[in-house]
């Protein structure tokens, strides 16, 4: 990987002509920086199409008013297998989009108001064999691990603690570590893309393969991990996702090409874990799902285009209690809010996040005047657009309705001023 590109390309400002382009096509999208408490967005050389959000002690629940500071790490998708890393970076001066009429007209404060705008980011690099398909971070005695799935049918257990001490250090330069994995898992017979952390059993993993095996991981004394060599093997086709339950510990979800979503005992042998399954939860692949916090509910999302809400208490009846199609191509990645358990997000190949919202009712003068329109679902909140073949999208748990997402563009960051 090209540590300048990442460097000299990682988060800025949007440019002040306010467009995006779509699709490679010369058209412009218009950006409505109205509708935007935060917005920014920056790439770092080559595709990161996995991240996820490290959570921090700088507090929770912090409003933007003040300039936000984040942490993540992704994972590359370079052309060479061997040029691959694990970045980790730090993203402070997060500011709020000002208002036009805020603008000061001084001239000769232009350039120091606009160094004073720009976000600042520090980040740590190590090298990675093989593309990452798919990455997940967790904490555990105040020591950041992330979990990544190698291209090469292997996963890797890293320790990020002297990434976070040298984006902490201040120096804006890239910095290149040599760390070794913590701890390989070799056992899976193929690639894949399924990988969670348990929260109510910190330390303990799961993962998924192309083959339809799931592999539960335990910690061990010593700071290692004992991986169970039985398969779960319900499914009969690829594992495309894994969520554990984030109250119920032994319990997880998972999905699959086979067009199936599974919820898992794990104290069950693997021969008789599988405890509730919907068979057809989409008319073709289920690429994934997240569990929500607060409700017994699961999200889902398919190559048909399809987002779907589950609802676990009824969930072997087959029947989604809310079903949206406003997405045209397969969706690749949806998520919860973190404490509004009516709100999620989905993104897709089409090059859209959508931002939705349960509790809104649907107009009952409208339907019976056959007025509703019924191409725009009445629970769509937000539309947000720019980048290209969306990957992955995570809201900040710590910093309520900031999204973070990824895409074979780059990244962004945004918060909208409705969520």
């Amino acid at each position: 990987m090209d540590t300048e590109e990442v460097q000299e390309d990682m988060m800025e400002e949007v440019e002040d002509d306010n467009t995006v382009e779509q699709n490679g096509d010369p058209e412009k999208l218009e950006c409505d920086f109205t509708a935007y408490a935060i917005f920014h967005e920056g790439n770092t050389g080559a595709p990161c199409l996995s991240f996820d959000v490290l959570q921090d002690g700088l507090g929770d629940n912090r409003n933007c008013d003040t300039p936000v500071t984040c942490y993540f790490v992704a994972g590359t998708q370079a052309a060479r297998a061997h040029v691959n890393s694990v970045i980790l970076m730090k993203m402070s001066n997060l500011k709020r989009i000002k208002p036009e009429d805020d603008d000061d007209d001084d001239d000769d404060d232009d350039e120091n108001e606009e160094n004073e705008e720009k976000a600042i980011v520090n980040s740590a690099t190590l090298k990675h064999n093989g593309c990452v398909n798919r990455l997940r971070s967790t904490t555990i005695n105040n020591v950041p691990l992330a979990a990544s799935w190698s291209e090469l049918g292997q996963v890797h257990i890293w320790d990020l603690s002297r990434l976070l001490d040298g984006v902490n250090e201040g120096n804006r330069a890239v910095q290149e570590f040599d760390n070794q994995p913590l701890f390989t898992f070799k056992g899976h017979t193929s690639e894949g893309f399924a990988v969670d952390w348990a929260p109510a059993m910190p330390g303990t993993l799961a993962t998924g393969d192309c083959n339809k095996n799931i592999h539960i991981w335990k910690p061990v004394e010593g700071g290692s991990w004992s991986v169970d060599s039985r398969p779960y093997t319900s499914h009969t086709d690829s594992v495309e996702d894994i969520q554990w339950s984030p109250n119920e510990p032994h319990v997880f979800a998972s999905c699959s090409v086979d067009k199936s979503i599974r919820v898992w005992d794990a104290r069950a042998k693997p021969s008789k874990a599988c405890q509730l399954t919907t068979e057809n939860a989409h008319e073709s692949d289920v690429n994934v799902i997240h569990w929500n916090r607060n409700e017994p509910f699961i999200v889902s999302g398919g190559d048909d285009g399809r987002v779907k809400v589950w609802d676990l208490r009824t969930f072997q009846s087959g029947n989604a209690v809310a079903e949206f199609k406003y997405h045209n191509a397969p969706v690749t990645t949806v998520e919860w809010h973190p404490n509004d358990a009516s709100v999620l997000a989905s993104g897709s190949e089409d090059n859209q996040i959508l931002q939705w919202d349960l509790a809104v009712e649907r107009d009952q003068d409208a339907m019976e005047n056959n007025e509703e329109d019924e191409e725009v679902p009445q629970q769509l909140l937000f539309v947000h657009k720019g980048q290209k073949e969306v990957k992955e999208l995570h809201w900040h748990p710590q910093v309520p309705g900031l999204l973070m997402s990824t895409a074979h563009s780059g990244f962004n960051i945004f918060k909208t001023i409705s969520c």
